[in-house]
């Protein structure tokens, strides 16, 4: 395929970061190509590398991953096959076509016993097997490809699939009180501003020669931190304000709520090197949520562009 610079391929279709890519990239003008199962699945690299060979993508975008937390437990076999070996399949493929990779990896990688946001250079030691896989998965795709842009991020929502936003506001419908763990800290990430962030460091690398600097490790989440509690509530209150119900949320323990698999306590991340490197600030977590709102309490699931979501 000719090419003017401008041809990303996103691995993944379905997921919430893909389906904002799909919206973002192509509202940029790029012309986007997304593949995903059964015809370029990540547990079988073969059929990934081949996809990516035969297409010769400028840009690779891995937005497809394992992330069932807790099953992952159970699934450790298929959790590493793909956050791993398939992630390490798709940037092998990327450097044989001399193409950068942007790959996504997660706050899971930090054990949460810190009390300060971290940095990419903190060290790193999850708590489970889908932030090992995750780990694993960040290390593969550095070494197989130079030109890796490995971007860590939490606590992602949309209104796109399954996520915290659309279960709480289900809850919200359903239950006149909701409890929520309040002793676990993160940053909730609008999967649009993700979209976007990738759109301005590919429209960085397309436009300038890039240096070694622009390559590595980074941390993309929205700005601000809160709790599962904070955050659940925001939520509800926000519904409230667009006439739906309004539960009562009670602020619980994480011990009243056990899970198979260990969270982090605390996993707040710095993005002080993504704003150095690509001048790139995202917007406060709670303006993210105030958008998501709107959209699915405005319109029809997926009928509307996210292409307001590139401010950042």
């Amino acid at each position: 395929m000719t090419s003017d610079g401008k041809f990303v391929l996103v691995i993944g279709r379905d997921g919430q970061v893909a389906r904002s890519l799909e919206e973002i990239l192509s509202a940029s003008g790029y012309h986007v190509v997304q593949i995903g199962r059964p015809e370029a699945d990540l547990r079988n690299p073969a059929l990934v590398s081949k996809a990516i060979l035969a297409s010769r993508p400028d840009f690779i975008v891995n937005a497809a991953a394992y992330t069932a937390v807790d099953q992952a437990e159970d699934e450790p076999e298929t959790a590493f096959a793909i956050n791993a070996a398939g992630a390490q399949a798709a940037a092998e493929a990327a450097s044989n076509v001399s193409a950068p990779i942007i790959h996504f990896s997660t706050d899971y990688v930090f054990d949460g016993a810190k009390r300060a946001p971290y940095v990419e250079t903190d060290t790193v030691s999850p708590l489970g097997v889908y932030g090992h896989s995750k780990l694993i998965g960040e290390s593969l795709v550095a070494e197989a490809n130079p030109k890796h842009i490995i971007l860590r991020t939490a606590w992602v929502f949309s209104p796109f699939g399954s996520n915290f936003v659309k279960t709480m506001l289900r809850l919200n419908r359903e239950r006149p009180e909701i409890n929520v763990v309040d002793d676990q800290q993160g940053s909730p990430t609008y999967a649009p501003d993700l979209a976007a962030t990738v759109c301005r460091i590919i429209d960085r690398l397309h436009t300038f020669p890039p240096n070694p600097e622009h390559f590595g490790t980074f941390h993309a989440t929205n700005g601000g931190k809160t709790s599962w509690y904070g955050f659940a509530r925001a939520i509800v209150d926000g519904a409230a304000q667009r006439g739906a119900p309004h539960a009562i949320v009670h602020p619980i323990p994480t011990s009243d709520y056990p899970t198979k698999a260990r969270r982090p306590a605390y996993s707040v991340l710095s993005n002080e090197k993504l704003s150095y490197v690509y001048d790139i600030k995202l917007r406060p977590w709670s303006d993210a949520l105030s958008e998501a709102l709107d959209r699915l309490f405005s319109v029809p699931h997926g009928e509307k562009t996210a292409t307001s979501a590139t401010r950042l």
